[in-house]
């Protein structure tokens, strides 16, 4: 049995946005799609029975809403939902280590580009063994397409680039391969993107001091991401990839990229003590400030 894409709904807009999304996702992936509602489990004392029953009339309300949209949206979308039970977080871990990917929503912020994400979303991404997606209000179908001729809106047009921040330090086949095959399901471009920042004084050897200006590094760095690239490249001939090569920090370039992308694709090193998950500063700030879907993919 395939897995399914699953997305977690609450009833808010934005987890209704990151279902319609999770709706295209998996008819893009031939996937089936789950929609998970988590509640909170009280003990089954004699006067807890009525709260029970009241969540779970709630949750097959949200349920049955999200399906409505997602029917509209996405017709022909396998759909099934599921209730499930304890602390949102831990629900929906063990909901994503069943799942190709988990679709989550976050709060636009108001009139800028970026997400509010709250601790639910933030401890899923810090700990899913599995992609997370992280999906802000008020995202369309269009706004994965670019433009028409005329400059309107449109689902009829191409794909938007897919973007893939890569570190050459410690480039991931696993983050690799989701973004090659994300561009590949959207016949979209793939634009992947690293930072280099030159070394400081403070960090060279005696003699090295006449490499820091070196106007050779971003040549180096770009030789260096063909390289990595060549096999991908390979595996995926159809798919046109965009190398990116900045000097600066990698935030403020991932999220520059992501401004007109389809989805920006990180990855996220999962930790060596379980218990002390962590997402690095890069996947903070494009958590918090990208423009488009956001997959976080774990790798070791």
């Amino acid at each position: 049995m395939l897995s399914p894409v699953v997305a977690a709904v609450d009833g808010s807009v934005e987890s209704l946005a990151a279902a319609e999304w999770a709706a295209r996702e998996a008819v893009r992936r031939d996937r089936p799609l789950r929609l998970v509602h988590a509640w909170n489990w009280h003990p089954r004392q004699k006067d807890g029975e009525p709260a029970n029953a009241a969540q779970r009339h709630l949750a097959r309300r949200v349920l049955r809403q999200a399906e409505e949209r997602i029917r509209a949206a996405a017709p022909d979308v396998r759909v099934t939902d599921e209730q499930v039970e304890g602390p949102a977080t831990a629900a929906l871990l063990k909901a994503a280590a069943q799942a190709e990917l988990l679709v989550l929503g976050s709060r636009g912020l108001s009139g800028l580009t970026g997400l509010l994400v709250g601790s639910v979303a933030l401890g899923v991404v810090a700990k899913a063994t599995r992609p997370v997606v992280l999906v802000r209000t008020g995202e369309e179908a269009e706004d994965e397409h670019v433009p028409a001729d005329d400059g309107g809106p449109s689902t009829r047009t191409g794909y938007r680039d897919v973007v893939l921040g890569i570190d050459l330090a410690d480039a991931c086949d696993e983050v690799i391969a989701f973004a090659f095959e994300a561009a590949r399901q959207r016949h979209a471009r793939l634009r992947v993107v690293h930072a280099w920042q030159p070394p400081s004084a403070i960090g060279l050897g005696p003699g090295e001091i006449g490499l820091v200006n070196d106007p050779e590094r971003a040549g180096e760095w770009q030789q260096f991401l063909s390289a990595v690239l060549n096999v991908w490249r390979e595996k995926y001939p159809e798919t046109e990839v965009l190398e990116t090569v900045v000097e600066g920090k990698a935030s403020p370039a991932l999220v520059r990229a992501a401004s007109a992308a389809s989805l920006l694709v990180v990855g996220r090193r999962v930790a060596e003590r379980p218990a002390l998950p962590r997402i690095g500063p890069v996947t903070r700030a494009a958590i918090h400030h990208a423009g488009c879907p956001l997959a976080v993919v774990p790798h070791e």
